[in-house]
């Protein structure tokens, strides 16, 4: 399964979230400690915004560890809010089509999991597809899939809501088509303003993730840090798992709830698909 994090906040390099950490997400693409595979190697995408522009997008299918071009983007790039993924494939083709973080409009979009037995619900998904969204489904993968369905069913006016139909759609269907345990998830998604982070699958048992402490409390707790001192106290990252063994700086978000990070009190509620 993959890895991947989210950040919001005060403008920071790339790289000290890529790169530097303890346990970065280079560090996690070969020494995953609580993934459902330990390398993740096939592929690696990052996604940022910059000066109110529509987000860009760096994807490739080396390895993480092994990318120099991802090094020099990440030491070169600063970002308030970014997105980024390193992939370990459950079956679809290694390409650049299928990497994470995907991309609609202002929208990105990046998973973990999988949707079970998807050659057999692959033909019934992406037939519910909004026909004008459908052409713009470049890749094979159940993720990229998902994405489109979110689109579909209102995504950039209700997050929320359409995670919970997309979700109760992949579960019908899926057992419609005898698939016990239909969806396996961590999904997070972003117009560019907030972010929003889901945990949950069929069996209520969900690949791990978790969410940083509150800036203005770590500072409290760590007044000698002087990189949180330059940070925002909005300053948030979400990550399947932590960067660092930092005491009190991470969070585990519950089963089955979606966390949302925007400007102002973020917030952390129930979710359950619809």
């Amino acid at each position: 399964m993959c890895r991947w994090l989210a950040y919001s906040g005060s403008p920071i390099r790339l790289e000290e979230l890529l790169v530097k950490r303890d346990r970065s997400l280079i560090d996690q693409s070969l020494h995953s400690r609580q993934g459902a595979t330990t390398t993740n190697g096939d592929g690696f995408g990052v996604g940022w915004y910059e000066d109110g522009e529509p987000p860009r997008v760096y994807r490739s299918t080396h390895p993480a560890w092994n990318d120099r071009n991802l090094r020099e983007l990440a030491a070169g790039i600063s970002s308030p809010l970014f997105f980024a993924h390193i992939r370990a494939s459950t079956g679809s083709a290694i390409q650049e089509t299928n990497v994470h973080p995907f991309r609609y409009g202002r929208w990105l979009w990046m998973h973990n999991g999988l949707i079970r037995e998807y050659p057999r619900v692959r033909r019934e998904l992406q037939l519910r597809v909004a026909a004008e969204l459908y052409t713009s489904i470049e890749g094979t993968t159940d993720s990229e899939t998902m994405f489109y369905l979110a689109l579909t069913f209102g995504l950039e006016e209700d997050p929320v809501g359409a995670l919970e139909q997309t979700i109760g759609f992949i579960e019908e269907t899926g057992r419609k088509h005898d698939v016990e345990l239909p969806i396996q998830m961590t999904v997070a998604t972003t117009n560019g303003e907030s972010i929003w982070a889901f945990r949950y699958s069929s069996e209520h048992d969900s690949r791990s993730l978790y969410f940083s402490t509150r800036m203005d409390s770590l500072k409290a707790l760590y007044p000698e840090l002087v990189e949180f001192a330059q940070l925002s106290d909005e300053t948030r990252v979400v990550v399947s798992e932590p960067l660092g063994d930092l005491p009190g700086a991470w969070n585990q978000v519950p089963e089955s709830h979606v966390a949302i990070v925007q400007p102002g009190e973020d917030t952390l509620k129930p979710f359950s698909p619809r």
